[in-house]
């Protein structure tokens, strides 16, 4: 497990033509959870970057792939912005990274999901960037949604109209993933741009929050209106409530103050 970053009750990020700036909040937080002798999650939380990558290949190799993620992200900050391409290129050299760190041929990978504070065309906006099925949700006007896909099986079949999201959450191959970060295969990953909004909220989280808490849940914790640190804290403890089954790992942003369109 690395945890890498910093909480924050306010950070302003003062733009480059001296409009209005962008104001952040966060928090992030791991744990074991009940049924797993090691996490094998990682986060980084700080501007521009927050991202949760959970690791795969069993105690001690699932961590090092997440920790070589989060890690590169971190290594690829220049400032409070950050462009895609330089998501991408630290995502192909975590790869390299784990390829080099699995001598033993165990066969070991991570997961990979986050958001980023971008520039586009000089405004900021927020990057969201995706590899398997850790997931990012937006909390705006009281409703919550997924961003992100999940690069699984048993999306794919939602996606053919063969199980229902409901059936999904609870399917035996739900853990069964498509796409990875490590494997010494380069990954594909998905972006997508998403507009800052006061007052929003972003949760960025491992599955072993998704697995545990339903939607409804999620929604009623963002909704609460409680600071990023306390919303983050109550969604651990209620993944914790129902088994804790896996490792869980949440950062929760706020957008305090944001641009006009």
């Amino acid at each position: 497990m690395t945890a890498l970053g910093r909480s924050s009750v306010r950070h302003i990020v003062a733009l480059p033509d001296r409009g209005e700036p962008v104001e952040l909040s966060w928090h992030g937080v791991t744990h074991t959870g009940y049924r797993r002798s090691g996490n094998e999650d990682s986060y980084l939380a700080d501007v521009p970057l927050f991202a949760v990558a959970d690791g795969m290949g069993g105690h001690s190799h699932g961590d090092r792939a997440s920790d070589a993620v989060v890690r590169r992200l971190q290594a690829a900050v220049d400032g409070d912005f950050i462009e895609p391409s330089a998501i991408v290129d630290a995502l192909n050299l975590a790869t390299w990274d784990i390829h080099q760190l699995d001598d033993a041929d165990h066969g070991i990978g991570t997961t990979v999901t986050g958001v980023a504070l971008t520039l586009v065309d000089g405004h900021p906006q927020l990057t969201v960037f995706n590899v398997g099925d850790s997931r990012v949700y937006r909390f705006s006007g009281n409703e919550l949604s997924q961003v992100t896909t999940d690069h699984s099986i048993v999306q794919e079949m939602v996606d053919a109209g063969q199980l229902s999201a409901e059936q999904a959450e609870n399917h035996p191959d739900s853990n069964v993933i498509t796409r990875a970060v490590g494997f010494s295969v380069e990954p594909e990953v998905d972006l997508s741009v998403l507009p800052l909004e006061p007052g929003m909220r972003l949760l960025v989280c491992s599955d072993g929050l998704t697995k545990e808490v339903p939607l409804e849940r999620l929604r009623l914790h963002l909704a609460a209106r409680l600071s990023a640190r306390e919303t983050a804290n109550a969604l651990v403890d209620a993944a914790l409530a129902q088994g804790g089954r896996d490792n869980i790992t949440v950062i929760v942003v706020d957008v305090v103050r944001a641009p006009g369109p």
